[in-house]
Protein backbone atom coordinates (compact mmCIF):
# COMPACT_ATOMS: atom_id res chain seq x y z
CA UNK A 1 0.00 0.00 0.00
CA UNK A 2 1.04 3.92 -0.78
CA UNK A 3 2.38 5.66 2.11
CA UNK A 4 -0.01 8.76 2.94
CA UNK A 5 1.56 12.11 4.88
CA UNK A 6 -0.34 15.01 5.75
CA UNK A 7 1.31 17.89 4.36
CA UNK A 8 3.29 18.95 8.20
CA UNK A 9 5.10 15.46 7.71
CA UNK A 10 5.71 16.31 3.95
CA UNK A 11 6.93 19.77 4.61
CA UNK A 12 9.15 18.01 7.64
CA UNK A 13 10.39 15.12 5.73
CA UNK A 14 10.38 16.29 2.22
CA UNK A 15 13.94 14.75 1.65
CA UNK A 16 13.59 11.24 2.96
CA UNK A 17 10.24 11.67 1.45
CA UNK A 18 12.10 12.45 -2.39
CA UNK A 19 14.30 9.89 -1.77
CA UNK A 20 12.19 7.16 -1.17
CA UNK A 21 10.35 8.29 -3.89
CA UNK A 22 13.22 7.98 -6.07
CA UNK A 23 13.70 4.63 -4.96
CA UNK A 24 10.34 3.45 -6.26
CA UNK A 25 7.97 4.36 -2.83
CA UNK A 26 5.78 7.22 -4.32
CA UNK A 27 3.68 8.32 -1.61
CA UNK A 28 0.32 10.55 -1.23
CA UNK A 29 0.43 14.02 0.34
CA UNK A 30 -2.95 14.98 2.00
CA UNK A 31 -4.18 17.80 3.45
CA UNK A 32 -7.28 18.34 6.10
CA UNK A 33 -7.41 14.29 5.08
CA UNK A 34 -7.44 15.07 1.27
CA UNK A 35 -5.31 13.18 -1.28
CA UNK A 36 -3.64 16.14 -3.12
CA UNK A 37 -0.96 14.78 -4.66
CA UNK A 38 0.81 11.95 -5.41
CA UNK A 39 4.33 11.75 -5.65
CA UNK A 40 6.47 9.44 -8.03
CA UNK A 41 9.77 9.42 -9.88
CA UNK A 42 9.94 11.23 -13.02
CA UNK A 43 10.74 7.84 -14.56
CA UNK A 44 8.11 5.50 -13.43
CA UNK A 45 6.19 3.94 -15.50
CA UNK A 46 2.99 5.16 -16.67
CA UNK A 47 -0.07 4.05 -14.76
CA UNK A 48 -2.62 4.80 -17.72
CA UNK A 49 -4.10 1.87 -19.50
CA UNK A 50 -3.66 2.17 -23.22
CA UNK A 51 -6.82 0.47 -24.88
CA UNK A 52 -6.38 -1.10 -28.15
CA UNK A 53 -8.88 -0.88 -30.58
CA UNK A 54 -10.82 1.72 -28.69
CA UNK A 55 -12.09 3.55 -32.00
CA UNK A 56 -13.49 0.35 -33.33
CA UNK A 57 -16.24 0.49 -35.54
CA UNK A 58 -15.92 4.69 -34.91
CA UNK A 59 -13.73 5.21 -38.22
CA UNK A 60 -13.92 3.64 -41.36
CA UNK A 61 -11.32 3.60 -43.17
CA UNK A 62 -11.04 3.26 -47.24
CA UNK A 63 -9.65 0.31 -48.81
CA UNK A 64 -7.47 1.92 -51.21
CA UNK A 65 -5.91 3.95 -48.20
CA UNK A 66 -2.49 3.14 -49.06
CA UNK A 67 -2.97 4.06 -52.24
CA UNK A 68 -4.98 7.62 -51.60
CA UNK A 69 -3.30 10.20 -53.76
CA UNK A 70 -0.68 8.14 -55.19
CA UNK A 71 -0.53 10.26 -58.34
CA UNK A 72 -0.35 13.60 -56.80
CA UNK A 73 2.55 12.18 -54.67
CA UNK A 74 4.41 10.72 -57.52
CA UNK A 75 4.05 14.34 -59.34
CA UNK A 76 5.37 16.28 -56.28
CA UNK A 77 8.24 14.04 -56.00
CA UNK A 78 9.06 13.90 -60.08
CA UNK A 79 8.04 11.04 -61.10
CA UNK A 80 5.80 10.62 -63.61
CA UNK A 81 2.13 9.28 -63.19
Amino acid sequence: MMEIVNIHQAKTHLSRLIERASLGEPFIITKAGKPMVKVIPINAPDDQVRRLGFLTGQVQVPDDFDRMGETEIEKLFGGEA
